[in-house]
């Protein structure tokens, strides 16, 4: 996915722990295979050009665009899988196969996983007794500090997800025009129990700009989030300070 993933895994039997770490780490090139939009033997590719049916894909393909299509319509349009006019579910696979990796440590018995991918981080469990998971979400605008820390205390599971310009610049798209989104925006965290919702939302709400963006995201069950915006405003939804730590 051209990117970098990392696991921490506490606990656990260990035989079984490091087995499903191979599971794991091969479903995240598995999902490359599949929905790569830079391959072009890839399902999702296929699928594209006509060449594949949704029936003729790997079961994983119809789950995710149902996800992809649910996202659209919790976001009003602003999270989509289209792109210049293409089939494209990118930023929705990274979160799901992320927390999906992280789901198969889990059942193995691990009881404390953290999978970060390329910055978007699922946790489940907890680290060690009475030792949260804690999150450092980068600032934008101060290369090498720190906007925030999240704490996983009390969630059984947890899931931080930014999008922002700043490392990959204007590679957000704003689905109403087909171009890069021009917002007041440079970064935005959102914090929610999944993965593959918090990337959806926080891809949606940077795309909205702040205003619209806090708003809606403040309307959503379990998510708490920070923007910040190229004035070095910091907003953040009302509950995000109760994950602050």
């Amino acid at each position: 996915m051209g990117t970098v993933f990392s696991f921490d895994v506490r606990g656990g039997d260990p035989a079984s722990v490091r087995a499903a770490l191979v599971d794991a780490v091969a479903s995240l090139h598995r999902v490359d295979e599949v929905f790569s939009t830079y391959r072009d033997d890839s399902e999702i590719s296929r699928l594209a050009r006509g060449e594949l049916t949704l029936a003729d894909c790997s079961p994983e393909v119809p789950d995710v665009l149902e996800l992809a299509a649910r996202a659209e319509r919790l976001s009003d349009g602003w999270f989509s899988t289209r792109y210049e006019g293409r089939l494209d579910p990118t930023g929705i696979v990274k979160g799901w196969s992320t927390e999906r990796a992280a789901r198969i440590l889990a059942e193995a018995g691990a009881t404390g996983v953290s999978v970060n991918g390329g910055g978007d981080v699922q946790l489940l469990g907890v680290p060690g007794p009475e030792r949260p998971w804690r999150v450092g979400v980068s600032d934008p605008l101060r290369p090498g500090g720190l906007a925030a820390v999240v704490s996983a205390a009390g969630a059984p599971e947890l899931a931080v997800a930014t999008s922002g310009t700043v490392e990959r610049g204007a590679h957000i798209v704003d689905p109403r025009t087909g171009k890069s989104a021009v917002t007041d925006l440079v970064a935005v965290t959102v914090v929610a129990p999944s993965l593959t919702w918090a990337d959806c939302w926080a891809t949606a709400a940077f795309a909205m700009g702040s205003r619209e963006a806090l708003a809606w995201l403040e309307s959503l069950p379990d998510v708490e989030a920070l923007l910040i915006t190229a004035g070095d405003e910091v907003r953040c939804t009302g509950g995000l300070a109760a994950r602050l730590g």
